[in-house]
């Protein structure tokens, strides 16, 4: 009995995005019995992710980590390796570049995304593993789980919710957790 226990809480845990009914730029997120409203990419969802295209990628995409401005948010406790965020933390976003979708540090010339950004839209980002781990050139860089915009207006790829929403998931996060996005 405990060993059934046990094998239950080892689980991956799996956060379902689906896309919303009648707007393909906002998604239901659930995770167990609770569901709450995200924002998905300009150009909804998508199988064939390409860098630049606005979309968010039909994938099972496992956290890998997150970052954090520890100075704007305090978060609840989470199983997640997470990282403060410093200025000079940055993202390559060049497809042709060998740093290509990872994070860097600045000064970088070639084209990246600044992690600590004014708007706090990373004030909570959770990377997710789209074209990380085997890294394929132009198949899309920095699809993050982060806050959202004013209004939920849709992301350039990403999933993005709420900040008390995210606070709500954090706690239920770890390494190896699941995002599995439905077209």
């Amino acid at each position: 009995m405990q060993h059934s226990r046990h094998q239950r809480r080892d689980r991956p845990t799996i956060i379902t995005v689906r896309t919303a009914p009648r707007n393909r730029q906002r998604a239901l997120v659930s995770i167990g019995p609770v569901t709450m409203q995200a924002a998905l990419g300009r150009s909804g969802t998508t199988c064939l992710k390409r860098e630049g295209d606005g979309a968010t990628p039909i994938a099972s995409m496992r956290l890998l980590c997150g970052f954090t401005r520890g100075e704007r948010v305090r978060l609840p406790p989470t199983g997640l390796p997470m990282k403060r965020i410093k200025a000079d933390m940055l993202w390559c976003d060049q497809p042709n570049h060998p740093s290509y979708n990872q994070l860097v540090k600045a000064p970088f010339k070639p084209s990246h995304e600044e992690m600590k950004r004014a708007d706090g839209l990373y004030d909570v980002c959770l990377v997710l593993d789209w074209n990380i781990t085997s890294r394929r050139r132009h198949r899309g860089s920095a699809i993050f789980f982060h806050l959202i915009k004013p209004g939920y207006q849709p992301t350039a790829g990403c999933v993005a919710v709420s900040l008390r929403d995210m606070k709500r998931l954090l706690p239920f996060l770890r390494k190896g957790t699941l995002v599995r996005v439905l077209g």
